[in-house]
């Protein structure tokens, strides 16, 4: 008996939007995580992009839970000698409410090719308006 593996045209990928407004960052990113993979599905395969797209809406609205809008930094280097860049949450929040999100969701993914395709289908936007309607996104609860 051989094992069956869904190819490019069989896998069916669907749209779903999730509304970030009061919801917790880890919570979200979980969840959002989760789909892009495509672990939701029977076909899941762990070699394949199975997933799903996701469309997150609000961003700019996600919770914090305790005291990480002050403690919780984001880092990032610019590749220079002593390049190393240092951003509170809260300034974060200010400047990109995007980055937000997209690194929390990121760091939940494969670091390898696979993992950037299934990045490729996560669409984060600040405000609660995105041009993805003609795609029928469904709504998720998170």
């Amino acid at each position: 008996m051989k094992t069956q593996f869904p190819s490019k045209p069989e896998i069916q990928r669907s749209w779903y939007v999730i509304d970030a407004n009061d919801a917790v960052l880890g919570r979200l990113a979980s969840k959002a995580a989760f789909v892009l993979l495509g672990k939701h599905k029977p076909s899941y395969t762990p070699f394949l992009d199975t997933g799903d797209h996701i469309v997150v809406i609000n961003a700019e609205k996600v919770r914090l839970t305790g005291a990480k809008e002050e403690q919780k930094i984001y880092k990032h280097h610019t590749g220079y000698p002593g390049g190393l860049k240092e951003t509170q949450a809260k300034k974060v929040r200010a400047e990109k409410p995007i980055r937000m999100v997209e690194d929390a969701i990121r760091g939940m993914l494969p670091k390898t090719k696979l993992g950037k395709q299934m990045f490729r289908k996560l669409n984060v936007y600040a405000g609660d308006k995105h041009p993805h309607t003609a795609q029928k996104p469904e709504p998720m609860a998170v």
